[in-house]
């Protein structure tokens, strides 16, 4: 079955950077695109940053140019770069990915604090 584990997460300070990785088992990973949403308490679930399996990726607004997701096909992995990391970051992160018959899988979460 279709498994998505998220490490990386923690407590960094303003301005800090985190590196989060989600390693995936059970599908073809190479085959499917990657997602990364967040959600903050009180707020919605957000995609913040997705990748093609064709390579092509695209951000939420408030992150571009701070964040870079990227992936492994050859370690069934893919991770999300945080950089110049503000406290609005801070939420728990979730790995994403859905298949051609319209289902979603979601791993367990990583929690992400900025605060100094």
């Amino acid at each position: 079955q279709v498994q998505l584990v998220e490490s990386g997460g923690g407590l960094v300070q303003p301005g800090g950077s985190l590196t989060l990785s989600c390693v995936a088992s059970g599908f073809i990973f190479s085959r499917y695109t990657m997602n990364w949403y967040r959600q903050a308490p009180g707020k919605e679930r957000e995609l913040v940053a997705g990748l093609s399996f064709a390579g092509a990726p695209n951000y939420l607004d408030s992150v571009q140019g701070r964040f870079t997701i990227s992936r492994d096909n050859d370690k069934d992995t893919v991770y999300l770069q945080m950089n110049s990391l503000e406290a609005e970051d801070g939420a728990v992160y979730y790995c994403n990915t859905g298949d051609w018959l319209g289902n979603e899988y979601w791993g367990q979460g990583t929690q992400v604090t900025v605060s100094s």
